[in-house]
């Protein structure tokens, strides 16, 4: 196993980062023997959808479950359509799929790497128009998807509008937070997001008072007063120890989004035309880098360059979802440039808050000595006559 001297992500800094706080936080649930959909959960629910501005957040298992139990709370299952990019991590269309919906995936704005309005559009007029079903954009890398274009086109052709925000905790377009746009929005709390559990967790907020209540049910075998399921349900609850950490965490969710701000900020100053293509951010947009992405069509070989230096980098989807054989026979096929062009050509660079700026600017060193050794012109060498 590669030792790397610069991590591309380390959750344990972003523990001990807040290590006291947190282990009073964790001391208190144990002491109290409340450990599932207790007090914690309760508060953390408020707390994430005041932060939000929504009415509603709901705790549940993880984010797949989040984006499952938000289509079906939205009425999305058996015949239904979903449209999707096909960029995107696979818990995107396994949680379709697992709703009963049949995903549609449709290519992506090669700058934003999100959902293409246009692609949409055109995929409704081809496929689905008339059909039920909803759009769900996902943030990702921490960018907001064009909302604005995305519900027009949606509202239009009667589809609910479902967030993908596993990437974009505290994002905002037009200064109106991520998650704020559809009738729902699941988010994740892997460890590895901007805001992350110790362990699995997710939610799915939202203002709407009947959908909030369903996926309550839902989440809990479907049951409505004195445990009785009125609904075929699930078992997918936010535990109370991840719900105090995050409790922890979120007050800190800002200023570590600033962090990865001023991160990319060194990133995109050291490697301006250096030879890859930086992370693009439209206007109107706060971008949250939960990862800095570039662009190069040398990627697999900058990737090898970088460990041999020993500094960690993820190629995050290295084969687009359309691709896949779990999903070639089940979801749309062709059309597809942008997606597939983006598979061969991100690059992860290292992005967590704790990431020190020495770190950074030994990746930016040592990039441009890649791109500069990739330049370079041939000598020592006598031109044939």
């Amino acid at each position: 196993m590669t030792s790397f001297d610069v991590r591309q992500i380390d959750p344990g800094a972003s523990y001990r980062a807040r290590q006291t706080e947190i282990d009073a936080a964790i001391r208190l649930v144990l002491e109290s023997g409340r450990y599932i959909l207790g007090p914690e959960v309760d508060a953390f629910e408020r707390e994430f959808a005041a932060y939000l501005s929504v009415r509603h957040a709901v705790g549940v298992a993880n984010g797949t479950d989040a984006l499952e139990l938000a289509l079906r709370a939205c009425g999305i299952g058996a015949g239904s359509v979903v449209y999707a990019p096909s960029h995107t991590a696979v818990a995107t269309v396994a949680a379709i799929e697992s709703s009963g919906a049949k995903p549609f995936l449709v290519d992506i704005d090669p700058t934003r790497f999100t959902l293409d309005p246009s692609r949409l559009d055109e995929a409704i007029r081809l496929h689905g128009r008339g059909r039920s079903g909803a759009v769900v954009p996902v943030h990702l890398y921490g960018h907001p998807a064009d909302m604005p274009a995305i519900i027009d086109i949606a509202r239009n052709n009667g589809l609910a509008i479902v967030e993908d925000c596993a990437q974009s905790h505290g994002a905002a377009l037009l200064r109106r937070k991520t998650g704020t746009w559809g009738d729902a929005a699941a988010f994740s709390f892997y460890p590895t997001k901007n805001l992350g559990a110790l362990g699995d967790g997710g939610a799915i907020v939202t203002s709407s008072n009947d959908i909030a209540k369903r996926a309550r049910a839902l989440r809990q075998y479907g049951w409505g007063e004195h445990r009785v399921s009125e609904t075929p349900g699930f078992n997918s609850r936010l535990d109370e120890l991840q719900a105090a950490v995050l409790r922890v965490k979120l007050v800190y969710l800002d200023c570590d989004n600033q962090r990865r701000r001023e991160i990319a900020a060194l990133y995109a100053a050291g490697l301006a035309g250096e030879g890859v293509t930086l992370p693009a951010v439209h206007d109107g947009a706060e971008h949250v880098y939960h990862q800095y992405v570039v662009r190069s069509s040398k990627r697999d070989a900058l990737q090898d360059y970088l460990q041999l230096k020993g500094i960690a980098t993820l190629v995050h989807y290295p084969v687009p979802v359309h691709l896949q054989p779990a999903y070639a026979q089940r979801v749309a096929r062709g059309g597809l440039t942008f997606s597939e062009r983006a598979a061969g050509e991100a690059l992860s660079l290292p992005m967590y808050p704790e990431l020190q700026n020495g770190d950074v600017e030994r990746v930016v060193e040592e990039v441009r000595r890649f791109c500069q050794r990739e330049t370079r012109p041939l000598t020592g060498f006598r031109r044939q006559a």
